[in-house]
């Protein structure tokens, strides 16, 4: 447990006592894909770290439709603001396939954050760089056409998710084109649509639950006339 606590993002650099003792108090969780972890208003108990396998953050639109606001990989923790608040769960989390969680309680968790600065540091640091993601994204939902939101988030997946392919960069996630359209706050049908406009324009490439980006200079010009 005490390596698994270590490879954590936020945790790397904690001082061996510190890993010890949230080693002792921390478990882990397993979960199926597509089964809810937690959903918005529940209470808040403490943090997750994903350990292997994704988790989407979501929130549900007045007619119900899903908007993925955040993917969490391997590595990266979950849950923080109600860890910090106490208050109740602000979205939903659900599994993406088999996940394993490390799960870390506020009650244990909360006395090593107030003895050490540096990792209160990276905590805010994290949630600065979520807001500001988060605020971004409601901009681009208010002021860019699909489009270019489309460009837009293909180019951010492939810079997090990309794998080398021969005549680009392959998106390495198994990414429906309902998942993506569930990123961008819109429809299967929609997104495919657009999809299909920059195949036949020779900036993507399309496979089964995946994504080849062709021609990324294309799409940042598709991004950056609309900016």
């Amino acid at each position: 447990m005490r390596d698994i606590l270590a490879e954590h993002f936020l945790l790397k650099g904690l001082p061996p006592d510190d890993l010890d003792r949230l080693a002792a108090l921390s478990h882990t969780r397993a979960y199926t894909a597509n089964q809810n972890i937690f959903s918005k208003g529940d209470p808040a108990t403490g943090m997750m770290g994903v350990i292997s396998g994704r988790v989407r953050i979501v929130a549900y639109s007045a007619d119900g439709k899903e908007v993925v606001l955040r993917v969490i990989e391997p590595g990266e923790v979950f849950g923080e603001i109600a860890l910090i608040d106490g208050g109740e769960r602000t979205a939903d989390a659900i599994a993406m396939g088999r996940c394993d969680l490390l799960v870390l309680e506020r009650r244990d968790f909360l006395p090593v954050l107030e003895t050490n600065p540096a990792l209160c540091l990276k905590l805010l640091r994290m949630m600065c760089q979520r807001l500001r993601s988060t605020s971004e994204q409601l901009e681009d939902f208010s002021f860019l056409d699909l489009r270019t939101r489309l460009a837009k988030r293909l180019l951010r997946l492939a810079g997090q998710h990309g794998e080398k392919a021969p005549d680009g960069v392959r998106i390495g996630l198994n990414l429906s084109q309902q998942m993506l359209g569930a990123m961008m706050g819109t429809t299967r049908e929609a997104v495919n649509k657009q999809l299909r406009a920059l195949e036949d324009e020779g900036l993507v490439r399309l496979g089964r639950g995946s994504v080849t980006v062709l021609d990324r200079a294309a799409l940042e010009a598709i991004v950056e006339a609309a900016e």
